[in-house]
């Protein structure tokens, strides 16, 4: 197997900005800024837009669509193909 092909792999905090959340993982992103954990280590962290926190599908706040309404709209626009 080929030495060095794989980036290293090692402790990140992913920081949801939005929902003030933040958790430890291991990954292969790297950042240049970086913080203290509850452990008292510093590890680089990553901010992210979303998370499980703030993302609508795990928060349930997700709308749900009316398909069959635009089903129809679309038939109607374009026509029903025969």
């Amino acid at each position: 197997m080929r030495e060095n092909t794989h980036p290293p792999y090692g402790p990140v905090v992913f920081r949801d900005r939005a929902a003030d959340h933040a958790f430890l993982t291991r990954s292969t992103m790297t950042s240049a800024k970086t913080i203290e954990w509850e452990d008292g280590h510093t590890y680089p962290v990553v901010d992210v837009e979303t998370s499980n926190v703030s993302h609508p599908f795990y928060t349930g706040t997700a709308r749900v669509l009316d398909t069959a309404g635009r089903v129809e709209r679309f038939e109607r626009r374009y026509g029903k193909q025969a």
